[in-house]
This record gives C-alpha cells, sequence and structure tokens, in this order.
C-alpha cells in the first residue's frame, strides 16, 4: 500500500505542473515551450541498468525472489524550470540572428557578393529532402467551408520529394450558404526573420518559374502572391496553369512570369497588372477541376531561372478604360 500511495502522489504532482506556453511573448519561438517541456518531463532510469534483487530471509532451498525495483519521483523532487533562463537564451537568438541579417545586409543578399548574385543564373527556392523542409508548407481544402475534400502532404519515397495526395469532392455543405465546394491546395509558408519580422522573396532577376513534378494528369493552379503588409491587397494572388502529364517519368514544368494573370477574390480582374518580382510573398498549388476522386502530386524542387530566349514583359494588354492609371 505504501508503494501505491507514492507512485500516485507523485504521478498527481507531476499532473499539478503547468504546462508553459508563449502566447504572453508573441516573437518566442516554439524553441521556448519545447525548453520548458522537456524540464518538466520524468527522468528516465538509465539503459541497461539490471533490477534490483534480494534474497528472501532464511534458506528456501536455493530459490530467490526477484523485485523490480520501480523509477518513481518521490513528492520531495519538485521539476526545475528555469522560465528566465529560457526567455533570455531565446531572446539572445533573435538578436544573434537580427546582427546576421544587418551583416549580411551589407555583404549582399543572402550574405552572399553582389556580383556573385547578379551572376546567378537558377536557384532551388524550394526542394525536399527532409520534414524541416515539409514544415514549410500547410495544405489546406474546403473542409474550412464544410467540404469533404481532404489532403495530406508527407516526404516521397527515399526522401527525395514531396508527396501531396488526397480526395477530391465537390458536394456542396450543407449550410444553405454555401453553393460550391471541392478545392485542395499547398501553401507555402511566409518566412519571417528576427523578433517575427515578414520577408519576402526577390526573384526580380529571374524572368521563370521552374518546376520538377510528376502528376496523374490533372491541372493545377499555381498562384504566386506578393507582399501582404496592405490589407486591401490580402485576396489578390497571380496564377497560371500546370498541367500534368500522368504516368511514372518526371516532367520539367516552366512557366515564365510574364504569363500569370492577375486575380482577387478568385476572380479574373479585367485590369492586369504585372507581378512585382521583389516581393514575392508564397507561393501555392490549388486543385479544383470539378472531377471527384483521389489525386497526387509529387514534387521534387521549385526554383526560378533565367530564360535568355524569353523577351516578353507582360502577356496581357490594357486598355485605357479598363486601367487608366497605365496610361497617364
Amino acid at each position: 500500500m505504501a508503494l501505491v500511495h507514492k507512485l500516485l502522489n507523485g504521478t498527481y504532482i507531476l499532473r499539478k505542473c503547468p504546462k508553459p506556453g508563449v502566447a504572453s511573448c508573441p516573437f518566442l519561438s516554439t524553441r521556448f515551450a519545447d525548453y520548458c517541456s522537456s524540464s518538466l518531463e520524468k527522468p528516465v532510469a538509465a539503459p541497461g541498468k539490471a533490477p534490483s534483487q534480494r534474497k528472501t530471509e532464511g534458506n528456501l532451498e536455493g530459490h530467490h525472489q526477484r523485485e523490480v525495483a520501480l523509477d518513481i519521483t518521490s513528492p520531495e523532487d519538485k521539476p526545475e524550470v528555469s522560465f528566465d533562463k529560457a526567455i533570455k537564451e531565446e531572446i539572445k537568438d533573435h538578436f544573434r540572428r537580427l546582427k546576421d541579417d544587418i551583416v549580411n545586409h551589407w555583404i549582399g543578399p543572402e550574405g552572399r557578393p553582389l556580383h556573385e548574385v547578379l551572376m546567378e543564373q537558377a536557384k532551388v527556392v524550394w526542394q525536399f529532402r527532409g520534414k524541416e523542409d515539409l514544415d514549410k508548407w500547410i495544405v489546406t481544402s474546403d473542409k474550412t467551408i464544410g467540404g469533404r475534400s481532404e489532403v495530406f502532404l508527407k516526404m516521397g519515397r527515399n526522401n527525395q520529394s514531396a508527396l501531396l495526395y488526397g480526395t477530391l469532392s465537390s458536394e456542396a455543405p450543407q449550410d444553405g450558404e454555401s453553393g460550391r465546394s471541392g478545392y485542395c491546395a499547398m501553401i507555402s509558408k511566409i518566412p519571417t526573420g528576427p523578433f517575427e519580422r515578414k520577408r519576402f522573396y526577390d526573384w526580380s532577376q529571374f524572368n521563370t518559374l521552374y518546376l520538377r513534378v510528376r502528376g496523374d494528369g490533372r491541372p493545377w493552379m499555381v498562384n504566386i502572391r506578393e507582399d501582404t503588409d496592405i490589407i486591401q491587397r490580402k485576396d489578390q494572388m497571380y496564377s497560371y496553369f500546370m498541367f500534368t502529364r500522368g504516368g511514372p517519368y518526371w516532367q520539367e514544368v516552366k512557366i515564365p512570369f510574364s504569363k500569370f494573370f492577375f486575380s482577387n477574390r478568385g476572380r479574373i480582374r479585367d485590369a492586369q497588372y504585372k507581378l512585382l518580382l521583389d516581393k514575392i510573398s508564397s507561393i501555392g498549388f490549388t486543385l479544383a477541376d470539378k472531377v471527384d476522386g483521389p489525386f497526387f502530386l509529387e514534387i521534387d524542387f521549385i526554383g526560378v531561372f533565367t530564360d535568355p530566349a524569353h523577351t516578353e514583359e507582360f502577356a496581357y494588354e490594357n486598355s485605357p478604360e479598363l486601367n487608366p492609371r497605365l496610361f497617364k
């Protein structure tokens, strides 16, 4: 009974320890929570240690009674948590990253010499070689509005690609409001710097989006968003089509940035604007072809490059009536 009492008492003490959060400090990353959570974990006995044995009193003809030593945290042992230390380490990390940004700004983009960046003809922006690469993306579907489509993202074979798969359903939600449904999407997270400041990609020296993919024959929409600091532009994006061939072979997709058309809230606008390549915040892929059933899209890498044969600046015309600002 004493042993059971100690076991229950030790478990109760551990359950009473509050789990730390980072809501009070918005710029603290998950490293702070992981640091504090790890300090609350119950210590584990060293591996390889044999269970304790003791002999019963008296001679019982060579027989021994074995007992397993239980690793029980006594009520007197309180978990040691240093919140001040965790916060200081997190702040030091942000200041270190801020220092690197300032130094890299004087050296050149991304800490490389300016002449080296200007001579660059191709660049891989996203590749998928581990779980940390998947963490830079989010997936969503019409389930957010009550639909039934499902989408998942995982590493491909031999951890050399990302596999986006799921089931598309165009059945409208039974909410009396939505009349259409059926979409799945994969969107890159907006990069952040020190103290969670938003960053953006500068692709102004390139003119073509370059992808290596393998699909099931379905058409996808490739969506590019500009910097979304302005509230009025949060629903704006630039889109173009990507047609997968199907089959076991990889295909290289090259889409000039001049082909991306301007849309707002999913509608193609009559007045078209050129994509600002020095203010790119994210890229995404959307499937909404109204064909119910399973789908998959495997992505090796996503990059940009300069095609010297492509000289088109913008593929769409504007009239003074549609876009008078361009003709002043």
